[in-house]
């Protein structure tokens, strides 16, 4: 450990440990921080781990400024350090004594946990080598009892002593070790991967919300497709999103160099480049999930082989089913419903009209319309084609920019429920929904309507007519024909579960 990586722990680390060391205590820094240190990247959170037994950990920071938050169960002791660094931060260290763990009969948490006065009984509990090292900066003393350093060089994923003994304490650790090649671009000892494939079924017996936490990971990390490669090769994906494997070998032809499989990687792997949010790399992977449920011989039209009607609509509902299935929250859900579900739109230009990009615009949201074209362009790498074109990206661009000042909603209109009633003095009521839901149909088609004097005159047009008339026009403006649009596939909804 040089002197420049010791420069870069935060002066509340160091005087933690400082305050632990000067009480009588041992203290280090452990595990993720001291691997990340190591590769010269900056720790997201740094981990302490001491001699001292909770009650002596809280007694040390309660005659300090700095307060303690909690004490869980397995005797970890959160604290506040606050406005130490240059940059005044406020940040939580968290402190572990030492200890040794029994069982793990539930495949999650350890049966009983004993404190310990050794630290190497504590490194020797830990998962991979590369999380063993400790260090003290105080003494200059780093403790790396299982070559964890030789294995950092060597960018080798290694189980501390028997990998299938590590594997069975904690099923859970397979998928940290795809997460940890996918973020660090490791690859696995040769015993340590045969366990990983040997354990992959037990993540049946984990939870969703575990699974999920370590799948966001891999999505978010720099090697995320290959990520999604190794648990499908370890015998893990199946257990986690089984439906990207139905892409495997299901051949697309057309513009597409790839199977379903690949192309929906390779789109994953474009968002990746670009640092897109989560939820639209998560769009950029589910896009076309529909596809393999879908896809029909063409019959002879036109060049293309296949196709796959309406497979955004049943892709969208297998994204939701999937992200339901592991306990994602309804906003992320949502969100990656509408990318899937609408992803089509920007694929034909020379049938986007200023209305049609109005529309979508209120289909999607103005916050994720732009969000829409990201998601476009990694479908667009991932057929294995050059970028898109600049004219077309620019004429997307520009279209959306105008559409963005225009009302694309109930809202937007110059007229509303209180002016009908309280100023035209009209009778509220469903009709009123539908004629306010039809008058948006015609703005979106044409924003220049929207002005008090037309709508009122529009308004009163609709009240003479019968609610029936307008229940149809103003249910025209609302978004609900999927079903009736894609009756054609309610079978494969069933069959895949996602209706």
């Amino acid at each position: 450990m040089n002197k420049d990586m010791v420069k870069k722990i935060p002066e509340g680390v160091i005087w933690t440990l400082q305050q632990l060391q000067s009480a009588g205590y041992e203290s280090y820094i452990v595990g993720g921080c001291v691997r990340d240190m190591f590769l010269d990247r900056n720790p997201n959170d740094w981990d302490v781990t001491t001699n001292a037994i909770p009650e002596q950990i809280i007694s040390v920071f309660e005659k300090t400024d700095r307060r303690v938050v909690y004490e869980n169960n397995f005797g970890t002791v959160g604290i506040i350090n606050k406005g130490m660094e240059k940059d005044h931060s406020t940040y939580e260290i968290e402190i572990t004594p030492y200890r040794t763990e029994g069982n793990y009969s539930d495949n999650r948490r350890p049966d009983n946990v004993s404190f310990s006065s050794d630290i190497n009984e504590d490194l020797m509990r830990r998962d991979f080598t590369i999380n063993t090292m400790a260090y003290d900066p105080i003494n200059h003393v780093l403790i790396d009892n299982y070559n964890g350093e030789t294995d950092l060089r060597n960018s080798v994923i290694r189980t501390v002593g028997d990998a299938n003994e590590r594997f069975s304490e904690d099923a859970l650790r397979i998928m940290r070790a795809v997460r940890f090649a996918a973020q660090l671009g490791f690859m696995y000892e040769t015993k340590t991967m045969e366990a990983i494939k040997n354990h992959a079924s037990r993540l049946q017996h984990i939870s969703a919300e575990r699974i999920r936490d370590e799948f966001i990971k891999i999505i978010d990390a720099k090697f995320a497709m290959d990520g999604i490669v190794m648990l499908h090769t370890l015998g893990m994906l199946q257990y986690v999103v089984p439906e990207l494997e139905e892409g495997i070998n299901c051949e697309q032809g057309g513009i597409h160099s790839f199977d379903v499989w690949t192309h929906n990687l390779k789109s994953l792997e474009h968002g990746t480049n670009k640092e897109y949010p989560l939820y639209v790399k998560l769009a950029a992977l589910f896009h076309d999930i529909g596809k393999p449920a879908t896809r029909r011989k063409a019959n002879g039209r036109g060049t293309k082989e296949w196709t796959f009607y309406g497979h955004e609509v049943v892709g969208a509902r297998m994204a939701r089913a999937i992200m339901k299935r592991l306990k994602f929250s309804n906003e992320l859900i949502d969100k990656v419903y509408k990318l899937v579900r609408y992803h089509m739109f920007f694929s034909d230009p020379d049938a986007i009209t200023l209305s049609a990009v109005r529309r979508m615009v209120k289909n999607v949201g103005k916050d994720m319309i732009w969000d829409l074209m990201d998601v476009r362009t990694c479908d667009r790498i991932g057929t294995g084609r050059p970028k898109e074109k600049p004219y077309r990206l620019r004429k997307y661009h520009a279209m959306i920019e105008e559409v963005m000042r225009d009302p694309i909603s109930v809202g937007m209109l110059k007229i509303n429920g209180d002016i009908m009633i309280g100023e035209m003095g009209l009778q509220p009521g469903r009709k009123m929904g539908w004629v306010l839901h039809a008058l948006l149909e015609e703005v979106l088609d044409d924003p220049t309507l929207n002005t008090r004097e037309y709508l009122e005159k529009r308004t009163l047009e609709m009240y003479e007519m019968s609610d029936e008339e307008v229940q149809k026009l103003g249910e025209a403006g609302k978004d609900k024909k999927d079903e009736e649009e894609f009756q054609a596939v309610k079978k494969l909804h069933r069959k895949h579960r996602v209706g």
